[in-house]
């Protein structure tokens, strides 16, 4: 019954890591272009 009182809060603050992950990522343009990347790699020429 203990180990409840331990998981639940380390469950929330991995959550809320995530979330703010996230924001973060949005924020600094890491989701503008996600078309460009894998046509470039087909295209790539030496």
């Amino acid at each position: 019954m203990g180990v409840i009182f331990i998981m639940v809060p380390l469950a929330l603050l991995f959550a809320l890591g995530a979330v703010l992950a996230f924001i973060y990522a949005v924020r600094e343009g890491q989701f503008d272009d996600v078309d460009t990347p894998p046509h470039r790699m087909l295209h790539d020429e030496d």
